[in-house]
């Protein structure tokens, strides 16, 4: 009975024994191929584009002074006319010209203005507003802005309330191009690296698309747009 007993603790204690060594195994199998998945490399890709402006806001401003004020609204009125008129005649249409009411300030009002040192009573600020997709002939009748000159209109000088902005709206038409591009560029420098490092490039773990950014080329040239987007992907390297 006693050596029954001691053959059945021998056997039961051979298989926990295996049993141990078996899990070992495994999780030390385990633990390598853990590790071997843990290998990655994270490389970015870079798009970039030079795009032409495809609308033109073009606020144009003047300012007009008279001590009557009936003669000072009547100026502003005819003025305005007169640039309505040479947009007209520069190709674009009535809706794409809008026009603000002018902003008038009676100086005398004015508590701490002396009304002998004001040569003109009344002052008034007129903007008329361009809103259109023909780039080109914005550019066009910028320089010919002299004209208005000739006839008495005095253009206010381009600041930062009355710079001229170009926009680029399209960039849904340009935006699967630009991924694939940067994306591809991506894993052009991942496989370099995975080459020199005598190993072989995955799939790709994680991919993080960049935002889309618009700017000026420079400052010369605002109507040419730089469309820039950067890539970031994450692959996973096996020997």
């Amino acid at each position: 009975m006693e050596n029954r007993s001691n053959l059945a603790a021998l056997i039961l204690g051979g298989l926990l024994c295996a049993g141990l060594i078996g899990l070992g195994y495994l999780l030390s199998s385990g633990a390598v191929r853990f590790k071997t998945l843990d290998r990655t490399v994270t490389v970015k890709g870079l798009s970039e584009r030079e795009v032409a402006a495809t609308v033109a806001i073009w606020p144009i401003r003047f300012s007009e002074a008279d001590n009557d004020l009936a003669s000072l609204v009547s100026a502003v009125q005819s003025k305005s006319a007169l640039i309505v008129a040479f947009l007209q005649d520069s190709g674009f249409s009535d809706d794409e010209i809008s026009i603000s009411p002018p902003a008038i300030i009676d100086r005398q009002a004015q508590g701490y203005v002396e009304s002998s040192k004001v040569p003109f009573r009344y002052t008034a600020t007129a903007a008329l507003t361009l809103y259109t997709d023909k780039v080109e002939a914005v550019r066009g009748a910028m320089a010919k802005l002299v004209e208005l000159g000739k006839q008495g209109v005095a253009i206010s000088g381009q600041d930062y309330q009355t710079r001229t902005e170009f926009l680029f709206t399209e960039l849904n038409s340009i935006k699967p191009a630009m991924i694939e591009e940067a994306t591809r560029n991506a894993r052009e420098v991942a496989e370099k690296f995975a080459q020199d490092s005598s190993s072989r490039l995955g799939k790709i773990r994680r991919a993080q698309q960049g935002q889309f950014s618009i700017s000026d080329r420079d400052s010369n040239t605002p109507y040419i747009k730089k469309v820039r987007v950067v890539s970031t992907l994450e692959y996973y390297l096996s020997d």
